[in-house]
């Protein structure tokens, strides 16, 4: 039902919005901005599948992960082994790089040259995390099993294989409706999608009273629940999500379904009470970029330089 109730508007949409291009090519970009919150769902869908909780059985979560990732330009192997990654270092200052946003500590910013803190402030704006770098992590990154280049055939696999079904894809757009189908009907929804992915990404992990330790400290249930965000939305957009905010939650069992989370918040009233973050507090995180480790959260450009050295 979940991937029916998605996959159907989102093909319904993407209809009209090719229809709409012998209207005007505005109501049809109009219409894929719409889509993109349906594109950001089937990519929700296919997390689950990676973490084996959508469906039952291994097989099916597997192939539907793997179909959705030509949608969502994402290499459905590749990716569930990044994020397996990510959610086993998540908060590990030591274990920093692979499926996490850059993050650097007060100390650590203060040590780099100049250039490295120009290229560090550049990464951390805002305009940059979520207009560039989803576009380089969706449209380029995702091409190549970049962090698993040596780890066997099934990478390269997976992540040419999408590749391929990728470029059959927009081939056959191409060919039915020409390049505008292209820049006014797909790229719009692909791009706001990516751009919205990004930022559910960083709110996840990346606000004020997060959790970050070095090794000796660090624990998966301290990092999940401490360190995750329990990202409080309004139920429309609790829906597109499919309850990502509920993010403690999901670092704590990652095998529950999306569609089971909101059982747990009803069943634990301390897991629903904990990290909450509202849709108002979050555009604060967007200031954050350094760890400040004496004060044990994070903290923007402006804050860390009133700190002591």
């Amino acid at each position: 039902m979940e991937l029916g109730v998605t996959a159907l508007p989102f093909l319904a949409i993407f209809a009209a919005a090719w229809t709409a291009l012998a209207v005007s090519p505005w109501i049809a970009v109009a219409l894929s901005l719409t889509n993109a919150a349906f594109v950001v769902r089937l990519f929700m869908i296919q997390h689950d599948c990676g973490h084996g909780a959508f469906f039952g059985g291994r097989r099916w979560n597997d192939w539907v992960g793997r179909t959705i990732g030509v949608l969502t330009l994402t290499p459905y192997a590749v990716w569930r082994r990044n994020h397996a990654i990510h959610h086993a270092t998540t908060g590990n200052l030591d274990r920093r790089g692979v499926g996490d946003i850059p993050t650097l500590t007060v100390a650590e910013y203060r040590a780099k040259p100049l250039a490295g803190r120009v290229l560090y402030r550049l990464v951390r704006h805002p305009a940059i995390l979520f207009g560039v770098i989803p576009f380089y992590s969706f449209f380029l990154q995702n091409r190549i099993p970049l962090g698993l280049m040596r780890s066997g055939w099934r990478a390269w696999a997976s992540a040419l294989g999408t590749d391929a079904a990728i470029l059959a894809m927009l081939g056959g757009l191409y060919l039915l409706g020409g390049a505008q189908v292209l820049l006014c009907v797909y790229l719009p929804m692909m791009m706001l999608a990516a751009s919205a992915g990004m930022w559910l990404f960083y709110v996840q992990h990346q606000f004020e009273e997060t959790s970050w330790a070095g090794n000796e400290d660090w624990s998966v249930q301290d990092a999940a629940f401490h360190g995750s965000s329990h990202y409080v939305l309004p139920p429309v957009l609790n829906w597109i999500t499919a309850n990502i905010g509920v993010h403690h939650v999901h670092h704590l069992a990652s095998r529950i379904p999306f569609y089971r989370l909101s059982e747990v918040l009803r069943d634990h009233e301390v897991l629903a009470n904990a990290g909450r973050l509202t849709l108002r507090e979050s555009l604060h995180c967007a200031t954050l970029a350094l760890w400040d480790e004496r004060g044990r959260r994070l903290v923007s450009f402006a804050e860390a330089r009133q700190l002591p050295a």
